[in-house]
């Protein structure tokens, strides 16, 4: 599933690229035949991005403001296409035209219009966005503060925090050195801030780059970075930092990887050895 790093890179583009111009909306495999219905012709103002979550905000031929919402899921995927755009293939369930840019959606979880109810019935479920501006960290403060859970399940609760998914759950731990099944509770503030600007930062550089890139110095390197270089344990077998084996384990329905060396169980010290890069 996409993590909110590209979500808020696709709000981006198109509000950059789709913006402005009256647009050709469509729905090739007609599962949003009503949505393109009222939107076709309309002029998208803005696009907005609340974690995993899109808000088309159009202003329709008819003059009418309304919102489509998009969740990509697990196979939802825009892909941008030239204008004229080629026939259709596949289930396309969005086709959007504009005068110089184009975009296909297909495979998403969501795509319907919201009415305002709607909408805050859905922003209400979600936490703090770190790539907002509007986030207030408290308030991801205070959801840890009361959950028994684990640190790692409660990052993948998308009312405790928004955008963030497994990828970056294993990756911001293992940064901040922390053991995935510390009580959430028990983090205490001062961590909790930490892990939160932690997260903010890998979201923020994922935006820019447009793929998720955490091991120290991967960023700086020229050229393509490999996965295998690009993430410290997130589907590895060896710990990037200290070469250490990584552990796994299903947890809240995805595979959750971590260092037991780097992020050592309460009362259990790290080796002085574990920074080996």
């Amino acid at each position: 599933m996409p993590e909110g790093h590209t979500i808020h890179r696709l709000a981006r583009d198109h509000r950059r690229k789709l913006t402005g111009g009256p647009l050709a909306i469509s729905s090739p495999q007609g599962r949003a035949a009503d949505a393109a219905a009222v939107l076709d012709g309309g002029e998208l103002r803005d696009v907005d991005a609340f974690g995993k979550h899109l808000l088309y905000r159009f202003t329709t031929a008819a003059g009418e403001e309304r919102t489509l919402h998009v969740h990509l899921g697990l196979f939802g995927r825009f892909r941008p296409r030239r204008v004229p755009p080629p026939e259709p293939r596949g289930q396309l369930r969005l086709r959007i035209v504009g005068a110089e840019h184009a975009a296909d959606l297909s495979g998403p979880t969501a795509c319907a219009l919201m009415d305002p109810a709607e909408e805050h019935a859905l922003l209400a479920r979600l936490g703090p966005d770190p790539l907002r501006a509007d986030a207030d960290p408290a308030r991801f403060l205070d959801a840890l503060a009361r959950r028994r859970i684990s640190i790692a399940q409660a990052l993948m609760d998308q009312s405790v925090i928004a955008g963030v998914g497994n990828v970056y759950r294993a990756e911001a731990l293992h940064a901040e050195r922390l053991d995935p099944h510390l009580p959430a509770r028990e983090l205490g503030e001062d961590r909790a801030a930490a892990l939160w600007m932690r997260i903010a930062a890998q979201l923020a550089d994922g935006v820019e780059d447009n793929r998720i890139v955490t091991a120290p110095g991967a960023r700086e390197k020229p050229g393509r970075v490999r996965r295998s270089e690009a993430v410290c344990v997130y589907r590895r077998t060896a710990c990037w930092t200290c070469g250490g084996s990584i552990s796994s384990q299903k947890l809240v329905g995805r595979v959750l990887w971590w260092c037991p060396a780097c992020q050592p169980a309460a009362g259990v010290s790290a080796p002085a050895s574990s920074a080996r890069r």
